[in-house]
């Protein structure tokens, strides 16, 4: 029956590359399951791929393989003397998908993208908490709702945000894919009909290919989009084949069962350059993997005991088991190929009977904890159960237990937020726009404090170092200053920061127009197979 099952997997499979003499089909052997299909209520690069850059635009955009913001939904802006107006002109004729849930009657204007905003901004606004347990976790940590004052339409094409302070990386913020612009026609439909948790479930949008269908944990299927204001794209069928142990998306593609696929073990990247057969892409990830200790929970906040815990890892150690030498370990939690990276500041050395010390100066004796290891690959952290398995053994050097735990990747990221949490928790972040400030506040400052900020740590002059930073236009004046928060950081550890890894993408041989994106992103517009 296994047997009989498998090969019927295989030939289905192998079906829908082949498609039909009139369509082609490209196959994604994605590493996870999204957590839903609304990107304003997520962070997690999974849950963008299979919504934000398939299904929805936003104002701006990101210029294919650069962190350079170019014209989006919106085909140009002016910014006020002041630096607290944008006004943006939409590009006009942008059509919403017509799919066989929902037929739009009218081209995208303003009250798209006052709708799309405001929801995430207004606690009274009626889409604002339209599944349990929604609190628009980018929005809230990047302090949107305190930045941006009003969201207004002018007329239909024009729609103007005032802002409560001037903040330098607003236009680098509303290109990402929490920013997306989603259909109030649509929207007011579901509504009315008592279905309005079905805007997570049965996504439409502007973007280049529409939702078809998405059967849980094995498969997201997309067709082009065929009105796209970009064009139709080349290939006429998407499919995201969900394959969460990256050895199994190995073989699915030297098999040829898909195109293309992301987070390969590092041991299987040189057999990847030499398959005749496959292509692989390279380069520096703008990235970091990171241990995040609640600093709410005693013995955790305490300086001295992170401080301690730190000095017991190993991070070569965890870097050439988990990468072979594809990454490196980090000392600041931002990755040195950003700009304001302070190349001044020592990392914390690997010295267990130090550390044995510190701990025992610190009055921490027979201390157990649990060490959260997340389970899926990720750019960061291609596996973090062995990366905790190395951490549990230096952590047993200095006499620490530690117990090693996971959740199903959804609810690893929702129950990793809470304030309450114990121990800590393995994670990582690739940046979404190539500012310092998508690190540093979005991960570490008090707004994020029960979302992004696993740490759930509050440091005053952290939080102020950053602050000003966003209000200053100057870069070498926002340099001094991110480089000033790093050095809180260090000192205060609230993280053990781990690596930043080597972003590597094969895929097959035939694959034509695929660009390596700097953020992480896996999009799909523009590429090609050949024959």
């Amino acid at each position: 029956m296994k047997k009989l099952t498998t090969l019927f997997a295989a030939t289905a499979l192998a079906t829908l590359m082949a498609g039909s003499a009139w369509s082609k089909t490209f196959v994604y052997c994605s590493e996870g399951s999204p957590e839903g299909f609304d990107p304003g209520l997520y962070t997690a690069g999974t849950t963008f791929d299979a919504a934000a850059h398939t299904v929805y635009n936003r104002l701006l955009e990101f210029k294919k393989g650069t962190t350079e913001v170019e014209p989006g939904l919106a085909e140009s802006w002016t910014i006020s003397d002041d630096g607290l107006v944008y006004t943006f002109k939409l590009r006009p004729g942008v059509k919403f998908q017509t799919t066989e849930f929902f037929t739009p009657t009218r081209e995208l204007t303003a009250d798209d993208v006052v709708f799309s905003y405001e929801r995430q901004l207004k606690a009274d606004n009626p889409w604002n908490k339209y599944i349990t347990g929604a609190s628009w976790e980018y929005a809230a940590g990047m302090g949107f709702p305190e930045v941006i004052k009003s969201v207004e339409k002018v007329d239909d094409l024009t729609v103007k945000f005032t802002l409560t302070r001037k903040e330098a990386p607003f236009l680098a913020n509303i290109a990402m894919p929490f920013a997306s612009i989603l259909s109030k026609e649509y929207a007011d439909k579901l509504q009315a009909d008592g279905k309005m948790e079905q805007m997570n479930q049965m996504p439409l949008g502007t973007g280049p290919f529409a939702f078809v269908a998405y059967q849980q944990d094995a498969v997201i299927r997309y067709k082009a989009n065929p009105d796209y204001w970009g064009g139709k794209q080349k290939i006429d069928d998407l499919v995201f084949a969900i394959t969460t142990d990256a050895s199994v998306r190995f073989q699915k593609l030297q098999a040829g069962e898909c195109h293309l696929m992301p987070y390969p073990n590092a041991a299987d990247v040189e057999k990847m350059k030499a398959d005749p057969n496959l292509k692989v892409m390279e380069q520096a990830g703008l990235n970091v993997a990171y241990l995040a200790y609640n600093t709410t929970q005693a013995p955790f906040d305490k300086p001295e005991v992170r401080k301690a815990l730190n000095k017991a890892i190993n991070k070569q150690a965890i870097v050439d088991a988990v990468f072979q030498g594809a990454a490196q370990p980090a000392v600041n939690p931002i990755p040195p190929t950003m700009w304001s990276y302070n190349d001044k500041l020592e990392d914390d050395t690997y010295e267990p009977e130090a550390a044995k010390k510190m701990l025992e100066d610190a009055g921490v004796k027979d201390l157990s904890m649990k060490l959260w290891a997340m389970p899926v690959s990720r750019p960061y952290m291609l596996n973090a159960r062995r990366a905790a398995e190395l951490m549990q053994s230096d952590f047993a050097k200095v006499g620490v237990k530690v117990e090693i735990v996971s959740y199903e990747w959804a609810e690893y990221l929702d129950k990793s937020k809470a304030k309450d949490r114990d121990g800590a928790v393995i994670l990582g972040w690739t940046g979404d726009n190539g500012d310092p400030d998508n690190f540093l506040d979005t991960l570490l400052g008090c707004n994020a404090v029960g979302g992004n900020n696993r740490a759930q740590w509050c440091n005053q002059e952290f939080d102020t170092l950053v602050k000003k930073a966003k209000e200053t236009s100057d870069i070498a004046e926002r340099t001094k200053l991110y480089e000033e928060a790093q050095a809180v950081f260090k000192r205060e550890a609230p993280w053990a920061t781990i690596d930043h890894s080597l972003s590597v993408v094969p895929m097959r041989k035939n694959v034509e127009g695929f660009v390596q994106s700097p953020l992480g992103d896996f999009a799909f517009d523009g590429v090609d197979i050949t024959e």
